[in-house]
């Protein structure tokens, strides 16, 4: 009798035990993760997209899926930043943990003015006209994700984004306040961008009137159809090499046909207990490398920004900006400039006999960080960051470089055409057909041995590798949360090494640092966006950031 009694509480013990396990389990499983989702997420430039983009994933689309319509939908949200007339950085990596990279930016065409760099402009100014054109690689690359990693029909991506730009959308506030700006709202009313973006009264838009791409709506409707070939080598291509012609450009049909995506391993680079994959050159993944890793080097912890250390730490992170902006050209295409590799920029002794060249008692004059100038294109560009249920993570990076690209609009496509040709300025003294210019853009991806994923990239120009770095620094080593590492501000060094502080930025620290010798800038406008998404512990966090009243979703 007790031998059976002891078997009926030990029975009993182990039905209350999996019964237990089980609310466990389902408690688990149906509480979200705090302020995050548990599937899948997307970070773009607009909360609008980043619902296309999700919409997307839950039809049963891969991450590549989701990014390249949340992209099409963003060339319709901000066409000022990016487009099918531009091209894109994307890093990816699949389940397996395998990191590549797909570069399908702009190249010189075949024929170009020979003395172009002759027109660049001194100092920071819009760059317009169609010398500057590139050719696009925007839809190759889309072509090629989706063959290796989509799973929805390649039609099925650009469905609501037609239907966006053929039934329209108000225009957004972060636009309209782009359009509102005196020098963009003349240039737009001066030039054939004004068929798009005015009015009746060939006025600008304003924030909430309705915009409309009906042209643009019937060629992504021929692309979602009869696929990418139609733009390379139909009469779409046709089209657009009419319209650019019209305006003086050099564009040929040769150039389209012979366009080719560039797929290649990232580079990586330890930060501790993180590796980080980054695009290699011409992409800027060097130099946000290169700042990280002078920066690890002290020691950095939430403390940090205690008391004067705040001083201290931002003293320290623009002196590596400062050394960084001198490395620029270093970043060329390594196709065509094979010694120029940028490989220094990730050599330990380098970077360490750098950090010792920081003096923290005050600064030095632009000689010193090897008088190059960071480039000016601080303008366009849009990031999205994409994770799907599978573990499929995509950061891409894409742009028209400056704002509206070159201004050069083509009639017959509803395309904005790029002007990246402009990014070879302060950065090259040659430039040859073929040959991609150089970038700040980064999008990358961390790993921690712990098993958490950073999907992470920045929109801005050349502001990508301040805002990039220092939304790393403040999440890694500071101790804040993905939403404050990523609306935290930043400060952006310019062409004359002043150091450019956006509003209500802590004056203390300001005038600490006009005290080390600082010049203080006087930018007025600060372009710069990161938009991340982060998996830990089956947990996933998406931040867009707000600067560009973005937001991301999920499920």
């Amino acid at each position: 009798m007790d031998k059976y009694k002891w078997c009926c509480c030990l029975a009993c013990a182990l039905l209350c035990t999996g019964a237990l396990l089980c609310v466990c389990l389902v408690t688990l499983l149906s509480t979200p993760c705090s302020g995050g989702f548990r599937h899948a997420a997307v970070a773009a430039d607009s909360l609008l997209c980043s619902q296309v983009g999700k919409s997307v994933l839950q039809q049963g689309g891969s991450a590549v899926d989701g990014a390249i319509a949340t992209l099409l939908c963003t060339a319709v949200v901000y066409p000022q930043s990016m487009g099918l007339g531009g091209g894109s950085v994307v890093t990816i990596r699949n389940k397996t943990g395998k990191v590549t990279v797909y570069n399908f930016r702009e190249t010189v065409p075949r024929k170009f003015k020979r003395n172009l760099l002759d027109d660049c402009p001194d100092s920071f100014k819009y760059t317009p006209g169609s010398q500057w054109i590139g050719v696009p690689g925007e839809l190759r690359g889309y072509e090629a994700l989706h063959n290796h990693y989509g799973r929805l029909p390649w039609s099925k991506l650009f469905e609501e984004p037609i239907r966006l730009a053929r039934e329209g959308i108000p225009v957004p506030p972060y636009l309209g306040k782009i359009l509102g700006l005196p020098t963009v709202k003349s240039r737009i009313e001066r030039s054939p961008l004004c068929e798009v973006f005015c009015n009746n009264n060939k006025s600008v838009l304003e924030t909430g009137d309705i915009i409309k791409f009906p042209q643009l709506a019937e060629s992504m409707q021929m692309i979602a159809e009869r696929g990418a070939n139609v733009f390379y080598t139909g009469e779409m291509a046709l089209d657009l090499i009419h319209d650019v012609k019209a305006a003086g450009g050099t564009l040929e049909m040769e150039d389209l046909r012979s366009y080719q995506v560039r797929v290649v391993e990232p580079w990586t680079v330890s930060l501790g207990e993180t590796l980080m994959h980054i695009p290699p050159p011409p992409a800027g993944g060097a130099l946000l490398a290169f700042i990280l890793k002078i920066m690890q080097g002290f020691s950095l912890t939430p403390h940090s920004l205690d008391g004067e250390g705040k001083i201290q730490f931002y003293h320290h992170y623009i002196e590596a900006v400062k050394f960084a902006n001198g490395q620029r050209r270093s970043i060329r295409d390594p196709m065509f400039n094979y010694k120029m590799n940028a490989k220094h920029l990730m050599d330990p002794a380098f970077i360490n006999n750098i950090r010792r060249m920081i003096s923290p008692n005050g600064t030095h004059p632009p000689s010193y960080y090897s008088n190059v100038k960071p480039p000016p294109d601080h303008t366009g560009t849009s990031q999205v960051s994409v994770l799907d249920e599978d573990g499929l993570a995509v950061s891409a990076t894409s742009t028209i470089n400056h704002l509206f690209g070159g201004g050069i609009y083509s009639p017959r496509t509803g395309i904005i055409l790029n002007n990246e040709l402009a990014d070879f300025c302060g950065r090259a003294d040659t430039l040859m057909a073929g040959e991609q210019p150089p970038s700040s853009m980064t999008p990358a991806m961390l790993e921690s041995k712990s098993g958490g994923l950073l999907v992470i990239g920045g929109a801005g120009g050349s502001m990508i590798t301040s805002a990039v770095a220092l939304s790393v620094i403040n999440y890694m080593w500071l101790g804040m949360s993905l939403k404050e590492a990523i609306d935290a501000p930043i400060v952006f060094v310019d062409s004359k090494n002043n150091v450019n502080f956006p509003p209500a930025f802590d004056q203390s620290v300001i005038d600490g640092l006009r005290a080390l010798g600082h010049q203080v800038g006087q930018m007025k406008y600060f372009f710069n966006v990161v938009n991340a998404v982060k998996e830990e512990k089956g947990c996933i966090v998406a931040e867009s950031d707000a600067r560009k009243q973005a937001m991301a979703d999920g499920y």
